[in-house]
């Protein structure tokens, strides 16, 4: 691998998308995060980086605040980062380094395959459970901890029963009424993703998942994404009557049913919260770590206000 290629900024309507996806398409690290058309859907402005003719490349998704731009993570893209094959530390270090000088805060993540010999410097692991589904049913059930199999057998006690596909925009307002009661919700960010959704379901990358109790009651539901022998576990909601019914360990257990014995691995998109990882855990996922970066390149009266 040639280490001195050139990198070059290029601003968002000067991207050759078509071989932009095709390097997203083959990179040993691709994610769906990383196709243009997922990126246009969740991303109001992003600009590139790319290494020679699109062998590598990295996105870079900016906001701008009283004149000053930065690189933040954008909403249910949960890894970014650089992406190609034959990555090396060398590499990735240049392109943390090409990243403009215009863009003064930069707090985002990168991703698992930004892991290299020696970290950056500048990043910090985090966490994310991934679970390799290429085995029969029976043998992933017997790695689930005895509080998730209770869980599953609450609910079938419950009549618990699954959905699937049904009407986006249930699945949707269940995971606002979540994300208000956290803080998160936003309406640029639920009116992008129902875009989104309907592109990648007419792509075939998309489906959903739901447990309900009684009728239509829904407890649990999760929307799945699908690219590079990956399932992204995605806007995840529970209800306040379904928490402690196990639906949300049934609806995980049936979609693992659904995809035993396929060459696929389901990914959790993290997670550093405790109880969250526990959860993810309990059917037998493993840590794929990956770096987050964050760097401060704001004058001093700055830093100190984003210290505050």
């Amino acid at each position: 691998m040639n280490e001195n290629g050139t990198i070059q900024y290029i601003k968002h309507e000067h991207i050759d998308k078509t071989k932009w996806d095709a390097c997203m398409e083959r990179a040993a690290n691709g994610m769906i995060y990383g196709y243009s058309y997922y990126l246009d859907t969740m991303v109001a402005n992003w600009d590139v980086l790319v290494y020679n003719d699109y062998e590598f490349i990295m996105p870079l998704t900016w906001k701008s605040k009283w004149g000053i731009k930065y690189l933040y993570q954008p909403f249910i893209t949960a890894q970014l980062g650089i992406f190609g094959n034959q990555l090396t530390t060398a590499i990735r270090d240049r392109f943390i380094a090409a990243i403009p000088a215009q863009f003064k805060y930069i707090d985002i993540a990168l991703n698992f395959g930004n892991v290299q010999d020696a970290p950056h410097p500048f990043s910090f692991p985090r966490n994310n459970f991934t679970l390799d589904l290429n085995k029969h049913y029976e043998t992933i059930y017997n790695q689930y901890n005895e509080n998730t199999k209770r869980n599953i057998k609450k609910c079938n006690q419950l009549a618990g029963f699954v959905r699937k596909n049904i009407d986006v925009d249930k699945i949707i307002s269940l995971a606002v009424a979540q994300m208000k009661v956290q803080g998160q919700e936003s309406s640029d960010n639920i009116s992008r993703f129902k875009k989104l959704y309907q592109i990648l379901s007419e792509k075939g990358m998309a489906t959903n998942y739901s447990v309900c109790l009684h009728e239509e009651d829904i407890a649990a539901s999760a929307v799945f994404f699908y690219s590079h022998q990956r399932a992204y576990y995605i806007l995840v909601g529970n209800a306040t009557s379904g928490r402690d019914s196990g639906a949300s360990h049934a609806l995980i257990d049936a979609f693992i049913k659904d995809h035993a014995g396929k060459k696929i691995i389901l990914d959790f998109e993290g997670s550093d919260i405790a109880s969250l990882a526990a959860f993810y855990k309990g059917f037998g996922a493993g840590n794929e770590p990956y770096p987050a970066l964050k760097i401060n390149r704001l004058p001093f009266y700055l830093k100190w206000l984003k210290r505050r």
